[in-house]
């Protein structure tokens, strides 16, 4: 206990807080593992404690955990929580599985080291073990933790719990096969290692790497999977437990452990791994490869816009949001050179404004690009800005579309699947976009889409830009 740099007092303290405490437990873990390396603490670490201790406390039987890597969850799972649940009580037996041997291996030497130490049999002097290798270690009251690999020997094993700690490979992720042998490996072989279907629980923790992998298999099926998810940028605000009667309060936008990775370092990061690796390992909401509706294998790239030509229209979409709560959509505007029948997305900006900043928003926009045409969605808040704005210096054309979303999306789907629409090869709002365009119609929010689909519709429902304020329907 050198290492915690304590005197007698706190470190009784701490040995008496960790026989009920899964977090203090998961601290002195941490420091007899690593020494000589600060323990950052956060409030996520707190909410996968919680609901870990739900399922030990028999409060849920199944339990999901998507986090980015780099973020404690092996720790927490794989080798803390197995020690203290052996430490309250030593007769339960445990399986935790992972995609590879050597990490099994060396989930399996942590575990061991934390029972191996003084800090163990100081905070579970009850606990007595009589077997103690790689693979498995059992106690004198007869529980184990039991590792194994997926596709591992664990025949004739059962377990009270069991946890899959990160089941497939990342590079692996794109294998169709390499998934259905995990998925196909959890229903046929690592079910039946439960002694007790009814009683027995299972443990998911995994970085999202596909939207068919074992997390997302488990959430669609007919099973109620409780889920923590959480990603390395908030998208939305949110309250989330960390205790039995503690919450925390995350709002949009904010990096789930800001001393370990800043907002800053988050961004570079997404720059470097992309959209795809970025909304998968780091958002935990997996782009599908290709893409749903708008096919990624469709869009074209371009590095310079080109030189206007004659007859060129600088054109604006505007989608506005009916409220500007924090979970709501956001009103964007979407700036478009359209040339020679092919659209290139100049420019995007979206903010969530109550309705008298939304005006001087959309004509910032405009001052800045100098649109020939302004194209506004002309319902809701859209339809008085169309009003206030038929005075302006610029052209509005007001659209009253008569066709759902879906429908609408899909009637533009053509144009891109023709090669006709360009997007740059990189901006600062692109990852966002991306991620949305290539998920919908599954994506959390649809506004970019709109605002797409209304400027892609521009030559498809022959608007009338003869007129400064027209309504026209498509």
């Amino acid at each position: 206990m050198k290492s915690l740099g304590a005197d007698r007092t706190v470190v009784d303290a701490l040995l008496a807080a960790a026989r009920d405490d899964l977090v203090t437990f998961t601290q002195l873990c941490f420091y007899i593992l690593k020494p000589t390396t600060k323990l950052l603490m956060n409030w996520h670490i707190k909410a996968i404690a919680h609901q870990l201790e739900r399922i030990r406390l028999g409060q849920q039987k199944r339990l999901i955990v998507a986090v980015p890597p780099r973020h404690l969850k092996s720790i927490i799972t794989s080798v803390a929580y197995p020690a203290f649940i052996l430490g309250q009580d030593p007769s339960k037996t445990i399986i935790v599985a992972s995609y590879a041997a050597d990490l099994v291996i060396k989930h399996g030497n942590d575990f061991r080291v934390i029972i191996e130490s003084d800090m163990y049999r100081k905070v579970f002097p009850n606990v007595h073990i009589e077997k103690n290798t790689e693979s498995e270690v059992t106690t004198s009251a007869g529980g184990c933790r039991i590792a194994t690999s997926v596709d591992g020997p664990i025949t004739g094993r059962g377990c009270d719990i069991a946890i899959i700690d990160d089941p497939l490979k990342p590079g692996e992720a794109l294998s169709d096969t390499r998934r259905d042998r995990v998925n196909n490996w959890y229903y046929q072989t690592f079910l039946s290692r439960l002694d007790d279907p009814r009683d027995a629980a299972v443990i998911l923790v995994m970085q999202r790497l596909h939207q068919d992998d074992l997390a997302g298999t488990l959430l669609r099926s007919s099973e109620n999977w409780p889920s923590l998810n959480l990603p390395a940028i908030a998208t939305c605000n949110e309250t989330i437990q960390i205790g039995p009667n503690l919450t925390y309060e995350r709002r949009e936008g904010d990096p789930l452990h800001s001393e370990r990775m800043s907002l800053e370092e988050l961004n570079k990061r997404r720059e470097e791994v992309g959209t795809d690796t970025w909304q998968a390992q780091y958002q935990q909401e997996p782009v599908p490869p290709g893409g749903y509706m708008m096919r990624r294998a469709w869009v074209r790239r371009y590095d310079v816009l080109p030189p206007r030509q004659p007859g060129s229209t600088i054109l604006q979409s505007i989608d506005t949001a009916t409220k500007a709560g924090p979970s709501n959509d956001y009103s964007v505007i979407t700036t478009w050179l359209v040339q020679d029948h092919f659209y290139r997305l100049m420019d995007l900006a979206r903010k969530r404004l109550e309705y008298p900043f939304l005006k001087a928003f959309v004509l910032q926009q405009a001052e800045k690009h100098q649109p020939d045409e302004i194209l506004i969605e002309d319902a809701g808040t859209g339809s008085a800005l169309v009003q206030e704005l038929r005075f302006s210096r610029f052209s509005v054309i007001g659209v009253r579309p008569t066709n759902d979303k879906l429908t609408r999306a899909q009637i533009v789907a053509a144009k891109v699947e023709s090669g006709k629409v360009y997007l740059p090869i990189s901006a600062p709002w692109l990852p966002d976009l991306e991620a949305e365009l290539f998920t919908f119609p599954q994506s959390r929010h649809d506004d970019q889409v709109d605002s797409i689909a209304q400027a892609l519709a521009y030559e498809i429902s022959g608007y009338d830009t003869s007129m400064r304020w027209a309504r026209h329907l498509w």
